[in-house]
């Protein structure tokens, strides 16, 4: 599967509760932190509730 690496580049001040708990779902906790996933279902649904606040890049 292909990894992603998700950065969080806006802060999560004035965002639904529901897009705070999908960053830390993800392990985000504050501006310009950067951590890698597996690419699957869940995880991309989590980055697309949160796409407006993450740059997303495709790692080998």
């Amino acid at each position: 599967m292909a990894k992603l690496v998700v950065k969080q580049v806006r802060s999560q001040i004035n965002c639904p509760l529901t897009q705070k708990r999908g960053l830390v779902a993800l392990g985000l906790k504050r501006v310009g932190q950067v951590v890698e996933h597996e690419s699957n279902p869940a995880i991309l649904g989590m980055i697309n509730k949160v796409k407006h606040l993450v740059s997303v890049e495709e790692s080998n």
